[in-house]
């Protein structure tokens, strides 16, 4: 662990009483704790894609199929690696969750919608594994943060039957049973045209206002959402906590639960440094939404016999 990390949860602990959650359910979850085993470098992009993508598979012990989730890192669409979600990864592995933690690729080389149709090949690549690995192909939910968050909130929210996002190498593989999203930028058109956003979309708002839209999440939201667990620093400078607010209101709007975890005294990095707490909390919801998912499933099949 370095120092930096080590510093972030000191501090967390400090801080772990200055938060809100709203919507935060009454039930208590049960937290199994499970051993794991990784997997690393695993190349699951296509053959002929643009770039060999590789990703680190955490599997936890057993043979029954277990939840997954695929996780993906921030960096502004243009810089840091899966290593960052590392401590997130072995969480989630340790609850039970098999996870795919992922790279892809870095604008401005690769402009949008290029990440996103990483994050579909990726889960694509979760549902054809599922046999091998022991997975549940109907409890697979998605994590991200920062740009991250808004790739994993893309992804899911444009995986509709249709959707011309969605093609062509989504499909109903590319929606998660749930998301959770720290420090989501849900809302591109609200940040003018800042160098990483103009890199990202490879022009000025004012030249393609249509692009602009068609990336943010928040145009996307319709009633078949899946649930959403947002975190977010109130003091974010870089990513206003504003954004949360208004993507959890459109949330509600159209009757899509969701839950707020905002972490008071806290900006942009630190929200991720100290959010030992909201991922435990994050960890929680994704766990009851893999299990409902599962139950569905279940009575669906019984139907069908």
């Amino acid at each position: 662990m370095n120092t930096l990390r080590l510093l972030a949860i000191v501090a967390g602990a400090a801080l772990t009483a200055c938060a809100s959650h709203e919507n935060a359910p009454e039930q208590s979850v049960p937290k199994p704790e499970t051993g794991f085993e990784t997997q690393s470098n695993i190349t699951f992009s296509p053959d002929g894609w643009p770039q060999s993508l590789q990703a680190d598979l955490y599997l936890p012990r057993g043979e029954k199929p277990m939840p997954a989730a695929l996780l993906v890192h921030g960096g502004g669409w243009e810089r840091r690696s899966r290593e960052d979600m590392n401590w997130i990864a072995e969480h989630l592995a340790s609850r039970g969750f098999a996870v795919m933690n992922i790279d892809y690729r870095f604008a401005p080389e690769y402009t949008f919608p290029a990440q996103l149709y990483d994050l579909q090949v990726a889960m694509s690549w979760l549902h054809s594994q599922a046999d091998t690995h022991h997975l549940d192909r109907n409890a697979i939910s998605a994590f991200g943060f920062s740009s991250g968050a808004h790739l994993v909130s893309l992804m899911a929210l444009v995986a509709e039957s249709g959707h011309p996002l969605n093609q062509p190498h989504g499909g109903e593989h590319a929606k998660p049973v749930a998301v959770v999203a720290g420090g989501l930028p849900g809302d591109l058109r609200a940040f003018g045209s800042g160098k990483l956003i103009r890199q990202f979309l490879d022009g000025e708002q004012e030249d393609i206002p249509g692009v602009y839209q068609a990336a943010s999440p928040i145009t996307h939201i319709t009633t078949g959402a899946p649930p959403f667990f947002l975190f977010h620093g109130a003091q974010d400078m870089l990513v206003p906590a504003s954004q949360a607010k208004e993507f959890r209101a459109r949330l509600t709007d159209h009757g899509v639960e969701s839950e707020l975890y905002l972490m008071h005294l806290r900006g942009h990095i630190t929200s991720f440094l100290t959010a030992g707490d909201a991922v435990e909390k994050a960890t929680d919801f994704l766990a009851r939404h893999s299990e409902n998912s599962n139950q569905v499933s279940k009575a669906k099949d019984q139907r069908g016999n």
